[in-house]
């Protein structure tokens, strides 16, 4: 049988003739000679891929070959994986086939609408990214094997659990190097870990349902009182502390919004709070009439958290409740006479943006190197502090950036959150109260707060070392304000900075609480305050003895 040419081949052939002959009578075109080389180049690359038959002179000739090497892998463009029965099986498949199976085509106005709506959520993603603070999921906890004496504390009545808990703490296991906590942040990280382990063991709370909407049982979730709106509503949705037997409960929660009590009950322009404290008081002697738990123990195992600056002056009506009551506040003064250390708490107050997204704009502070500012403040200049500050600083010093409300044309060209950012120190000085919104904004934006406002006490000052990530100024030291952070060496400086970024997850608000957040810390001091009161003889409920 006579093996026949393809035209391709006889093409080729004639045309490298051609170009031979051209070459040899000097008469070259140049770009019709790259012009073939680059088809010539393409042909012969097709003639060695084995999926590209159409090339070949026989038929016949590629099946056999393919037949004969259908076991081994080839490679088509270095990179791609093929078999050769799975080729030839796909060659022979008829076009008829393969329009059998419907496909689904987008019009061109849909392709674009596609690409669109995948950009916008990549915009969107990134976005996200950047505004809010993501925390990592934390690795899951090895398993608390519970030792016999805490099995037997857990069938212990209230009181005599609370003693246990108070001699276990004492007999507290020194902790060496510890993966969850930074040792440094705390007063003591031995006792307030195998607090909050036992917190989490033992603590029940009862919540009473007692109230009427909207003073009670609904939350204020934005602004810079909703730390106790915050509160409220992780506490009441909570499954692992609260009980619905409240003969089991170590803790009653009185549900109040101080907040919502303002905005309910107080008259705008009258300069009277007194109606908030009786309405108050009537609230306690209802618990009192109603339930046991309130006359049992005058109040002292009840709790309040307020956060408005109304808060301490909301329980003057009622003297068990000024005097018993666990009392968390933001506005902790210890020169009022309301705030008792070592019984009430200290709570931050933290200022929300956006309810649904309590992280937004949190975090992401720029790097050492990358804020020039010495100190920074910006705010109304009301109360004793601020005016002082203002009076000795404001347009003094270009270190020292000090400002009242901040200028547009000083926020147009940085926001009050980038100065932050930008800043070594940020300046709290207090407002009307000794609180300020802005030792936790510091914190957030991981700037070194520097509190200027004596009698307060700053929150979880129980369990952490505020000295490790911040500066306390006195009030007469203002006008020597520059001089104090100079003082301040770059290495603890270093420090204090790095702890700032430590002690920051101990004042996140999540709408999935996260241990050792800020309502885990709360709920913690409460616990503790709670276990300094118990005067019971702890040695004669010891489970082990």
């Amino acid at each position: 049988m006579v093996n026949m040419k393809s035209p391709l081949r006889v093409f080729i052939e004639v045309s490298i003739k051609e170009l031979i002959k051209g070459f040899r009578r000097q008469r070259i075109r140049w770009r019709n000679a790259f012009l073939l080389g680059s088809i010539l180049t393409t042909i012969v690359v097709l003639l060695h891929t084995p999926t590209f038959s159409v090339f070949s002179d026989d038929d016949e000739e590629t099946e056999s070959s393919s037949s004969s090497s259908s076991s081994s892998p080839i490679y088509l463009n270095g990179s791609l994986h093929l078999n050769i029965q799975i080729v030839r099986e796909a060659k022979v498949e008829s076009f008829d086939d393969l329009t059998a199976t419907p496909t689904v085509q987008l019009n061109a106005s849909e392709e674009s609408g596609t690409l669109l709506s995948t950009k916008s959520r990549k915009r969107k993603r990134r976005r996200k990214i950047k505004d809010d603070l993501i925390l990592p999921d934390p690795p899951p906890a090895p398993r608390h094997v519970l030792s016999s004496s805490e099995r037997r504390a857990l069938s212990l009545p209230p009181k005599k659990a609370l003693a246990y808990a108070k001699l276990e703490i004492q007999r507290a296991p020194e902790i060496v190097n510890d993966t969850d906590l930074f040792a440094p942040l705390f007063r003591n990280l031995s006792v307030f870990k195998r607090s909050y382990e036992l917190m989490e063991l033992i603590l029940k709370v009862y919540i009473y349902p007692d109230g009427d909407k909207p003073i009670f049982h609904t939350p204020h979730l934005n602004g810079i009182y909703a730390s106790e709106g915050w509160f409220m509503r992780l506490m009441e949705s909570n499954t692992q502390f609260v009980t619905k037997n409240p003969e089991r409960a170590h803790l009653f929660y009185m549900p109040y919004s101080v907040k919502q009590l303002q905005k309910t009950i107080f008259v705008p322009g009258s300069h009277n709070i007194k109606p908030l404290s009786i309405f108050l008081r009537d609230y306690v002697n209802m618990l009192s009439i109603k339930y046991p738990f309130w006359n049992r123990t005058h109040g002292s195992d009840h709790f309040l958290v307020a956060c408005h600056d109304w808060g301490p002056y909301t329980v003057n009506e009622h003297p068990e409740l000024r005097r018993n009551t666990i009392k968390a506040l933001c506005n902790a003064d210890l020169s009022d006479g309301v705030f008792v250390p070592g019984k009430d708490v200290s709570l931050p107050e933290t200022s929300i943006r956006n309810a649904g997204r309590p992280l937004r704009n949190i975090g992401n502070g720029n790097r050492v190197s990358q804020r020039p500012i010495l100190a920074f403040f910006a705010g109304n200049h009301h109360g004793r502090v601020r005016p002082q500050l203002l009076k000795h600083w404001r347009n003094k010093d270009n270190d020292m950036k000090i400002y009242g409300p901040l200028p547009h044309s000083v926020a147009r060209k940085m926001t009050y959150v980038q100065h932050m950012k930008s800043s070594k120190y940020c300046l709290c000085p207090m407002g009307y109260e000794v609180n300020s919104p802005r030792i936790v904004e510091a914190i957030y934006y991981e700037c070194v707060p520097v509190v200027i406002a004596d009698n307060f006490m700053l929150p979880f000052s129980d369990v952490l070392d505020w000295s490790a990530f911040s500066v306390v100024v006195p009030e007469k030291e203002i006008p020597r304000l520059k001089e104090i952070l100079l003082q301040i060496p770059m290495r603890r400086y270093l420090k204090m900075q790095s702890n700032v970024k430590m002690v920051q997850r101990h004042f996140l608000w999540s709408t999935k609480p996260r241990k050792y957040d800020v309502f885990h810390m709360i709920l913690h001091s409460i616990w503790f305050n709670l276990l300094n009161q118990n005067q019971t003889s702890s040695t004669d409920h010891d489970p082990d003895s």
